[in-house]
């Protein structure tokens, strides 16, 4: 009788070893580094600042004003107005009213049509007038010199506390976030958020801190002379060569 021949066990293939999830999430953060690093690239920053420097070394907030009280003032009516108009409209406003005094005990009506110009006038007459009585009631008179006060004032949020803080007072709190800084900071690769706050601090952690103030009035400039939102002039930009908006124009 035949003896029945023993099957040898198959040999069990070993499987591919596979890539650890560590390995994946350094390979997907690598990525994600290399997308953002031709937008913030520290050289890449270092040669946006140093064209603003060329193009705009200048460049200061275009509101008029002669204090700090003034410039909180102008800087609550530019909202969705521009600096000429606010600026027309300030030359006969703070001879009427001269101090915080004369704005915080104002007749409503009056201030409304004194201020009307620069639209939505009554939404503006209200913090005007309770910015103003804030500052006397609480701050003596005086316009406060920390983010933290400022931003208790009605009608004020961190773009008119940037812009006091850093043009009155020479404090670099922050970076003042408008439709131009918002709009070249997207096409510029700077920032890839939509909301202000959040593009501000994007922008802080590339931008050097003592940089924060004139940079904004720099791009706030460019945006008005030369990058505007829908025909920007990018034959004339000394940016161009490290600009790659999908919307430029040549």
């Amino acid at each position: 009788m035949a003896k029945k021949s023993k099957k040898k066990p198959s040999a069990k293939k070993k499987p591919a070893p596979a890539k650890s999830q560590a390995a994946k999430s350094a390979k997907v953060a690598k990525t994600a580094r290399a997308a953002r690093a031709a937008g913030t690239d520290p050289k890449r920053v270092a040669a946006i600042l140093a064209k603003l420097d060329e193009a705009y070394g200048n460049a200061t907030c275009e509101l008029k004003h002669e204090n700090a009280f003034q410039l909180l003032i102008s800087t609550i009516l530019s909202a969705q107005c521009t600096d000429v108009r606010v600026n027309q409209v300030a030359e006969t406003l703070y001879k009427k009213y001269p101090n915080p005094g004369a704005f915080a005990y104002a007749t409503p009506g009056e201030l409304e049509q004194d201020i009307r110009p620069t639209g939505f006038f009554r939404n503006k007459t209200k913090s005007v007038m309770g910015a103003s009585k804030a500052i006397i009631e609480k701050f003596g008179g005086q316009v406060p010199r920390t983010m933290e006060e400022i931003l208790t004032l009605p009608g004020v949020a961190r773009k008119t506390a940037n812009v006091v803080l850093g043009t009155a007072y020479g404090i670099p709190s922050g970076v003042v976030v408008d439709t131009h800084v918002l709009r070249l900071s997207k096409r510029l690769d700077l920032s890839r958020n939509e909301d202000p706050k959040k593009v501000e601090q994007d922008l802080m952690k590339i931008i050097p801190q003592e940089k924060w103030i004139q940079f904004s009035h720099q791009l706030i400039w460019h945006g008005r002379r030369v990058c505007h939102a829908r025909k920007p002039k990018c034959a004339e930009c000394n940016m161009e060569s490290l600009c790659y908006a999908k919307d430029k124009t040549i």
